[in-house]
Parts: structure tokens; C-alpha cells; sequence
């Protein structure tokens, strides 16, 4: 009998009326912080992706100022009826005072980015994480709410690094998603957050999903990166929050967490597989947005999905994550983030 098609899952957006996949694709990779990637290689990766069934492409105004944003809209339009909704972010462009979040910055942001992304209205914006009193204040979400009126914005959400701010804006009556770092080193999220999400009818898009390539089992402590990889420049947090970079887990622990876990699957089932489809099947998540720099880890990335559903046993994988993280996380990363 000829194998059975692999179709990637469709979730709910919110309230948005539109359905993303499971597992979307995340373009930090191509706008910069991690190396060089030549714009070729960028298009074959989002061609990868969306022939992969992708429908969730997550940028950002400043990957690469811009650049990202721009082989993304460059690649759509070559793509007619592609399918995808964009989600991009704004608010980084500034000093991270409450004062710049302002309506007329917003606009010019959105803006800047409608022309970096050739579209008339951006399908949906996310806060890239502010200060947490820009998330609790009434007037940034009056703001937001203009530039939809407006027809500038179809939809808005935002992007938090703490739980305590995701707890902060779920309630809004106007937001559309919420992007947080979820993965095997990052459980404060499962249970301190996902259920309330998902009494709101607000998406999560689970982002920083391997840990920076830690959970790609690909590491080892010779592991070496180029100087403008934040991987070597952000280990400490000196340009944005550590927690981004390798979820904020020192690199010899988390290489340790890495290979118990990987030790724990089955001999077929490889690490970042595993991760991505136990993400996904967690309730609550709509989307895992991993990046890919190369066509086929964009293609693994998105086939990964394909494990929720076929023999693998995502509960005693699970097991396995409680148990590495209880004993070699917990302490140091649960209280941060």
C-alpha cells in the first residue's frame, strides 16, 4: 500500500477567523544574529517550509533591520495564493522606554514594516517584548486597536519573555496571540499559563523551541560559534535577556539535560523531533515556531508534527522531560522566567 500523506496540522488563530500550522517557521535566522545566510538559502528555506505545509511564517522589524522581513515578502509575492499568515513584531526599533510606545510610533513601525513586507495590511503584530509597563497599560492596546480600525493591522498580539507578563495581557479583550518561550528547559509555561490562554481563546505560539539548538542534539561543550552569533555575545545577556539565548540554561548543564533526554527516546526518533511534536501536543499551543537555515531542517521541522499522531509514546517522553528538568533546572530557571 503506498504511505500515508503527512499533513501538516491546522489550529485556530484566536478569534481571527484563520487557522495556522502546528508548526510554523521562525525567520530570526534570516535576518542576522545567527551567522550569515545568503538570500538563495533564505528562499529555499521558506519554500521548504511551505511546501511543507507551513502556514505560519514569525519575523520581526529588526532581524537583520528589516532583511528579513524583505526576502519574506519578496518570496510571497512570487507565491500567489501561498496561504501563509505573517507575524511580525515591532517596538525594538527604540530605546525600551514606556514613553516610545506611542501611537504615531506605532504607525510608522507598521508602516515600515508593510513596506518591507509589500503588503497593504499586515496580518498580525506582535509587542516585541517591552517593558512590562507598556503590557499593563491601557493605552497601548487603545493604540493597537486604532491601527486595526484603521485597516493597518488585521490583528495584534504580543511576544513576553515571562510568564508574569503573559498573565498580564491574556485578558485583553482585543489580543489575538501570545509568543512565549516553551520548551523541554521552559515548563513554568504549561502550567502557570496555557490553561488561562486557553480560557481567553488566545493563541500561543511556543517560540525558542530547541533552545537556541541545544535540545538539536547537535552540541557538545567544543561547540564553537561565530562572534556575530548571539549565541557567543548574548550567553550572559549582555544585548538583550539571557533567557533568549539557549533558554537561559548554562550550556555545560543544558548539554547534559540534552543528552539525558535524547538517551530516553527510541533509537528512530531524533531529539529536535521529539521536542517539537511534545511542544505541539501540549494543550494550549497553537503553533511551535522553530527556525532553519537549511531546507531540510525546515522540512524535519515541519515533519515532526507527524509524531503526535503515530507510535511514539509523547507521555513517557514527557516523563523524561519533568524528571531532566526537576532535577537540573528547576532551581535556576523556573524563578527567572
Amino acid at each position: 500500500m503506498p504511505e500515508e500523506t503527512f499533513v501538516l496540522p491546522a489550529r485556530p488563530l484566536g478569534r481571527t477567523g484563520r487557522t495556522v500550522s502546528a508548526i510554523g517557521l521562525g525567520t530570526w535566522q534570516l535576518g542576522a544574529d545567527w551567522g550569515d545566510v545568503s538570500e538563495a538559502d533564505a528562499a529555499a528555506v521558506l519554500s521548504a517550509s511551505v511546501d511543507a505545509g507551513v502556514t505560519l511564517f514569525d519575523t520581526a522589524d529588526v532581524y537583520g533591520d528589516g532583511r528579513s522581513e524583505q526576502l519574506i515578502g519578496r518570496f510571497l509575492a512570487s507565491r500567489p495564493g501561498h496561504g501563509v499568515t505573517v507575524a511580525t513584531k515591532m517596538g525594538r526599533r527604540v530605546d525600551q522606554d514606556a514613553a516610545n510606545y506611542t501611537l504615531d510610533n506605532f504607525r510608522a513601525w507598521a508602516d515600515r514594516s508593510r513596506s518591507n513586507l509589500g503588503v497593504e495590511s499586515l496580518d498580525l503584530v506582535q509587542l516585541h517584548c517591552p517593558p512590562t509597563a507598556v503590557l499593563e497599560d491601557d493605552r497601548t492596546f487603545d493604540a493597537l486597536d486604532t491601527l486595526v480600525d484603521d485597516g493597518v493591522i488585521a490583528a495584534y498580539g504580543a511576544s513576553v519573555e515571562t510568564v508574569a507578563q503573559a498573565l498580564a495581557v491574556v485578558g485583553r479583550p482585543g489580543l489575538t496571540n501570545v509568543q512565549i518561550i516553551v520548551n523541554p528547559f521552559r515548563l513554568k509555561p504549561l502550567d502557570e499559563f496555557l490553561p488561562a490562554a486557553a480560557d481567553a481563546g488566545v493563541a500561543v505560539f511556543a517560540r525558542v523551541p530547541l533552545a537556541s539548538g541545544l535540545l538539536s542534539g547537535r552540541y557538545t561543550a567544543e561547540t564553537t560559534f561565530p562572534a556575530d552569533d548571539h549565541r557567543a555575545y548574548n550567553r550572559e545577556g549582555a544585548a538583550f535577556d539571557r533567557g533568549e539565548t539557549f533558554s537561559g540554561v548554562d550550556l555545560e548543564i543544558g548539554l547534559a539535560a540534552a543528552h539525558e533526554l535524547a538517551a530516553a527516546l527510541p533509537p528512530h526518533i531524533s531529539l529536535p523531533a521529539a521536542t517539537l511534536a511534545w511542544i505541539a501536543s501540549r494543550p494550549g499551543i497553537t503553533s511551535v515556531i522553530p527556525g532553519a537555515r537549511t531546507p531540510s531542517q525546515a522540512a524535519a521541522n515541519a515533519g515532526a508534527a507527524a509524531l503526535i499522531d503515530r507510535e511514539f509514546d509523547l507521555e513517557r517522553f514527557d516523563q523524561a522531560v519533568t524528571d531532566v528538568y526537576d532535577r537540573r533546572l528547576r532551581a535556576a530557571i523556573h524563578p527567572q522566567w
